[in-house]
C-alpha cells in the first residue's frame, strides 16, 4: 500500500520531524496539511508552514500550509474544515505537535506546565476528536484511517518521572490518548497507534536545550521512515507502542548509519523514555543496530 491520494494533517509539520513524515508521504503523492504555528522566520527556529509546503510539494505531495495553535479548539476546528474542504476528507492523523522543558517541579513554571500539557496531552486529544468524523467517514470509504501519536511507551517507573514530572505527565496524556482511543475507535474501523525513538532526534528544539550534542543523535528522517512502515502496512494494526529501530529491523532495516547525525557514531544519547542499549548494537562496523 503507498499513501498516493491520501490526507495526512500534521500537527507541528513546519519543520523537524513533523516535516519529515509530510516529505516521506510527499514522496508516495500524499496531501499534507501543515497545521503548525511558525508564519514568519525566526533564526534561532528554522522553518514556517510556507517553507514546509514548498518542500512537501517539492518532494512530489499536495500541501496545504495552516497557522494553527492547537490549543485554540475554534482554530482547529476550522483546519480541519479547511483540510476536509481542500483535499476532500482525511485519511490521517499525526499528532506530533510537542513542547518540552526537561525540568524539575521547583523550576517548572506553571505557564510552562500548562503549555506542555495545553499542547501535547489536550492537543492531541482536541485534534483527534475534531478530526474524529473525517477520519469516520475515510473509514466508511474503505480508505483504512489512521491516528499516529508521536509519543512514548507507557511505564509507570518513577524514573521516568522523577527528573521532569510536568514533561512526562503531557507526554504521556498523548500515549494515554492511544491506549483510549485505540480501543474506542476500533468500532469505527480506525487504527491509533504511537511511535517513538530509541535516540534523541536532532530538531531545532532540541538544540535549544542546553548541553546537547546533536552529533549524538539521529535525524528525524529514521521516525519519517519509521511512520510510513506504519501507515501503509497491509494489516493496519492498532493499540501498538512501536520504537524506531526496532520496527524498522522486523522490516529488514539494519543499516542505520545514514540516520546518524554524525556518520559512524556508536553512542547516542538515549530516548527520555526508552531504556537505552549496549553501544555495541546501536551502531556496529558501518552502522546498525
Amino acid at each position: 500500500m503507498t499513501l498516493k491520494g491520501k490526507t495526512l494533517f500534521i500537527t507541528g509539520a513546519s519543520r523537524g520531524i513533523g516535516l519529515a513524515i509530510g516529505k516521506r508521504a510527499a514522496a508516495d503523492g500524499a496531501n499534507v496539511v501543515i497545521a503548525a504555528k511558525t508564519t514568519d522566520p525566526n533564526p534561532k527556529l528554522p522553518g514556517t508552514i510556507h517553507t514546509a509546503a514548498a518542500e512537501i510539494e517539492a518532494a512530489g505531495g499536495q500541501a496545504l500550509p495552516l497557522q494553527v495553535d492547537i490549543r485554540d479548539e475554534e482554530a482547529v476546528v476550522k483546519a480541519v474544515a479547511s483540510a476536509v474542504e481542500t483535499f476532500g476528507g482525511i485519511d490521517i492523523l499525526v499528532n506530533n505537535a510537542s513542547a518540552i522543558s526537561l525540568t524539575d517541579t521547583e523550576h517548572t513554571p506553571i505557564k510552562r506546565y500548562d503549555l506542555m500539557n495545553g499542547i501535547n496531552a489536550r492537543g492531541t486529544y482536541l485534534c483527534t476528536q475534531a478530526c474524529l468524523p473525517a477520519l469516520r467517514q475515510s473509514a466508511g470509504a474503505g480508505r483504512r484511517p489512521q491516528v499516529l501519536n508521536m509519543s512514548p511507551p507507557l511505564s509507570m517507573q518513577q524514573h521516568w518521572f522523577a527528573p521532569h514530572t510536568a514533561y512526562t505527565m503531557a507526554k504521556y496524556g498523548m500515549s494515554m490518548c492511544t491506549l483510549g482511543h485505540a480501543g474506542e475507535f476500533a468500532k469505527y474501523g480506525i487504527a491509533v497507534n504511537s511511535l517513538w525513538p530509541r535516540t534523541a532526534i536532532a530538531t531545532a528544539a532540541l538544540q535549544m536545550i542546553p548541553g546537547v550534542d546533536l552529533n549524538l543523535c539521529r535525524k528525524p528522517e529514521i521516525l519519517a521512515d519509521a511512520a510510513y512502515l506504519i501507515l501503509t502496512a497491509d494489516e493496519a494494526a492498532s493499540g501498538n507502542f512501536y520504537i524506531d529501530d526496532e520496527l524498522l529491523a522486523a522490516h529488514g532495516v539494519t543499516d542505520l548509519d545514514r540516520y546518524s547525525v554524525r556518520p559512524g557514531t556508536r553512542r547516542f544519547i538515549p530516548d527520555f523514555f526508552v531504556d537505552p542499549i549496549e553501544p555495541a548494537d546501536q551502531s556496529g562496523p558501518g552502522g546498525g543496530r
